[in-house]
């Protein structure tokens, strides 16, 4: 049975969208291709406000959180993380034999300014977070954290792995400055996986010409070279890069003040809903994710309770990482719109009443 996904990602993608991909394929060296690309680096910049270099890159964002991990940092780096995913982040420099020190602000918590006071010395190449947790339903002020990286060392690296914020939180590049921003296709583009997507300063760019060891596909000096002619460095996956330009053609149109309130609407419903049914959202008021609810499940059987769902045609995500027994998560990104919570929260109450 098909059902309607309000899951954290893969999300639900659009019958239009998926039909998107369907036109003929072209090869990635031809003209055809390098208008495709060009037009889709212009439509990414005109969303977000951002005159930036755009890379597209075949992959999960993964590839290019570690590709800045790789080409902004020779040695040291200061990571953050809230949650699962920014401890993902920190991985990425360990594993990449980076010097890490390491911030761990308590889940459910956003991270702050005063979390990093007097860390950001002169001897940290980049600082690096997580702007939207997705493990945690918390969304912290990236252009707050950003600013105190800058009054601390203006010389660091900005890194943010904007997954689950960018293009439904309204993350105001003009203030953020960031060197990389990264994010995907699966999550607020509301499209299939398979494509990662990062805004690249000139600063990481200038950075990355000395820094050794960045590898072949991760390199950026080398995907910027690719990208000033509009073409990919390795093939890339084309029909997703039609159904991607199809998707910011729509999100244009609807304009972007308009996806944030609708983004907005849809986390009250659910915030309300939390509170009414359950012991409310998990993260901390003030800070509270835009795309993600985490719902403090209590005794709720949550298997019983998931199966119960999809077999009305819906279905939503268990907890992660730490809170994965305490929590269950609902998604509202991408192409869902309040009238499509409103039946799943209907739905759910249904199956609260039949489990009763």
């Amino acid at each position: 049975m098909a059902r309607h996904l309000f899951t954290v990602g893969p999300v639900y993608v659009e019958d239009e969208t998926l039909q998107a991909q369907t036109k003929p394929m072209i090869t990635h060296r031809c003209k055809e291709y390098k208008n495709l690309h060009g037009g889709i680096v212009e439509k990414i910049r005109k969303c977000l406000q951002t005159d930036d270099d755009v890379f597209l890159v075949g992959g999960s964002a993964t590839i290019l959180l570690e590709g800045a991990i790789r080409n902004g940092i020779n040695s040291n780096s200061l990571g953050m993380s809230n949650g699962s995913f920014g401890k993902r982040f920190i991985e990425c420099g360990t594993a990449n034999g980076k010097n890490v020190t390491q911030v761990h602000v308590p889940w459910g918590k956003a991270i702050k300014p005063e979390d990093i006071e007097g860390k950001v010395t002169n001897d940290i190449e980049a600082v690096h977070w997580v702007s939207n947790e997705s493990s945690t339903g918390v969304l912290s002020d990236s252009v707050a954290l950003a600013e105190e990286v800058r009054r601390q060392n203006p010389d660091a690296l900005i890194m943010v792995d904007a997954v689950t914020s960018a293009m439904a939180a309204d993350l105001n590049l003009p203030k953020l400055q960031p060197d990389a921003l990264v994010f995907g296709t699966q999550k607020a583009l509301a499209l299939p996986p398979g494509l990662a997507i990062a805004v690249v300063s000139e600063r990481m760019l200038e950075k990355s010409k000395n820094v050794a060891n960045k590898g072949f596909y991760t390199d950026f000096v080398k995907l910027k070279k690719n990208a000033d002619d509009n073409y990919a460095l390795t093939t890339p996956p084309v029909s997703l890069l039609y159904a991607l330009d199809y998707q910011l053609d729509k999100i244009l149109e609807e304009g972007m003040s308009a996806r944030y309130r609708r983004h907005d609407k849809m986390a009250k419903l659910v915030q309300d809903w939390a509170e009414a049914k359950f012991n409310g959202l998990f993260p901390e008021e003030g800070y509270r994710s835009r795309t993600i609810g985490v719902v403090n499940r209590g005794e709720l059987d949550f298997d019983a309770f998931h199966t119960a769902l999809k077999a009305k045609g819906y279905e939503i995500s268990n907890g992660y990482g730490e809170v994965k027994s305490s929590t269950f998560r609902i998604g509202h990104m991408g192409d869902t719109t309040p009238d499509m919570i409103k039946k799943l929260l209907s739905a759910m109450d249904e199956v609260l009443e039949e489990m009763q």
